[in-house]
Formats: C-alpha cells, sequence, structure tokens
C-alpha cells in the first residue's frame, strides 16, 4: 500500500518579487505550499499566488510590514486562518526571512532615521516576527535568514546595511543553537549582487557597475534571481537537514 508524502509549507516574507518571488516559485515547484507577505503591492503579490496555481500548487499572499512589531500578533493569526483554510494545516514547515530594504550612503552621511529603519526591518523585524511564529512552526523544520555578501566584502556606501546583516548572521547561530532541541535548523544564506528592483535596481540598469561587478566574480557574471531561488530550494530540501548555524554564500564567487 502506498502512502503520501505529507505536504510541506514555507512562509517567505517579501515574496511578491525579486529574489522572494524566485524562492516562492523553486519552493512551489517542489510540491511547497507557499505563503508570502508584500508590505503594499497586493497586486504583485496576487500574481505570484495566480502563477503558483496555475502550476498546480497552492498559494497565499498576506500584508505584512516586517518593521511593524506591533502588528505581528494579527499577522500570527492570519497566518494560522490561512493554515488551516488553504492548506489543511496547523503548522509551518519553514520560514525564510527575506523582506528588506536598502539605504545607500557613506557612514558619514548616513543619518539616524536611516539606521532606524534598517534595524527595524533587517534585525529587530527578523527577531521578533521569528519569535511571534515559533509556536506555528513544526518541531524538524527549517529557519533561513537572508543575508548579504556585503557583510564579508566591503563597498562603501552599505555600512549601515550591512551592519544589520552582520547582526542577522551572529543572530543565525545563536537561534540554531536554542532552537535545536526542537530539531529546528536554522541557517542564513548570503546573495552576492543580484540583478533585481532592490535598492532602486542599479545592478541590473547601470550596464558599468554590472560589468564591474560581473569582472570581480569567479563564474564571470551578476547574480540572476533564479541563482538565489535554487539554492533556498536546495537547503530547504530534506537532504540539507544535517545544515544548521551555517553562513551560505551564494555570490558567483563574488570578491574572492
Amino acid at each position: 500500500m502506498s502512502t503520501s508524502k505529507r505536504s510541506t509549507v514555507a512562509l517567505i516574507t517579501g515574496g511578491n518579487r525579486g529574489l522572494g518571488k524566485s524562492m516562492a516559485l523553486h519552493l512551489a515547484a517542489r510540491g511547497v505550499g507557499v505563503v508570502i507577505t508584500y508590505r503594499g503591492n497586493a497586486a504583485e503579490a496576487a500574481e505570484v499566488v495566480k502563477e503558483v496555481e496555475a502550476k498546480g500548487g497552492k498559494a497565499a499572499a498576506l500584508a505584512l510590514d516586517v518593521a511593524s512589531t506591533r502588528s505581528f500578533d494579527a499577522f500570527v493569526e492570519a497566518v494560522k486562518a490561512e493554515l488551516a483554510g488553504r492548506f489543511g494545516r496547523d503548522r509551518l514547515d519553514f520560514l525564510v526571512n527575506n523582506a528588506g530594504v536598502g539605504v545607500h550612503a557613506s557612514f558619514a552621511e548616513t543619518t539616524e532615521e536611516q539606521f532606524d529603519a534598517l534595524v527595524n526591518v533587517h534585525l529587530k523585524g527578523t527577531f521578533f516576527l521569528t519569535q511571534k511564529l515559533l509556536p506555528l512552526i513544526a518541531d524538524g523544520g527549517r529557519i533561513l535568514n537572508v543575508s548579504t555578501g556585503l557583510a564579508r566584502f566591503a563597498f562603501p556606501g552599505y555600512s549601515a546595511y550591512a551592519a544589520m546583516k552582520g547582526g542577522v548572521e551572529v543572530l543565525t547561530r545563536y537561534m540554531a543553537k536554542e532552537l535545536g532541541p526542537r530539531k529546528i535548523s536554522v541557517n542564513v544564506l548570503a546573495p552576492g549582487a543580484v540583478e533585481t528592483d532592490f535598492g532602486g535596481g542599479a545592478v541590473r540598469d547601470n550596464a558599468e557597475l554590472n560589468k564591474m561587478i560581473a569582472a570581480q566574480t569567479a563564474l564571470g557574471r551578476v547574480g540572476l534571481p533564479d541563482d538565489i531561488g535554487g539554492v533556498v530550494a536546495m537547503l530547504l530540501s530534506p537532504e540539507s537537514h544535517w545544515i544548521t548555524g551555517q553562513r551560505i554564500e551564494a555570490s558567483g564567487g563574488q570578491m574572492l
């Protein structure tokens, strides 16, 4: 007698565009149900859901501002409702903390407002959203935090952004240690430069910048969203369960 494999569900913050969208589509292609969040563009999020469903998958989209910790309790209740109503589940298997904003400003010119905005989204948001969602994450599940190659190599103008991501990388190790008793693995993925609209789309749209980065990358080009989406699907696959507390950089060998 054959037994059906239990379906899995992933929550991806900032899944309506760019890297998050690619993550959602790659996971859905492997049969993972996806709940994506968006901050303001509901139409974009709806298109991602439509694309997943057109290929036979299950998806849902929920509004979320990861900088607003006051909204997290209501968001958790919305996740519970989607899990029960759309997926027939009461637990998440995977959480991908992907949502983010970019600020390009020199160290000398970075304002306190810019700094606080980055703290709230990347560090405080990741910390407390994960904390609120912990009761919904299944034992044996996975958490994947998203960092940046800029936490390893330095480009002027990204000191505050990279500092937040450095904090996320340290936080990841602590989460892996403390959640280990529940068999939840926690890792951090650090993309290199990728052609998206992040930070105004400079890497994608500025030909000179794109060429310069490609020349500094071992594989000879700038990354594409599917490069990262594929890595996320790999890191959340059953075969990767023994990896935890690790920083995985997906940059094509940038700045080696």
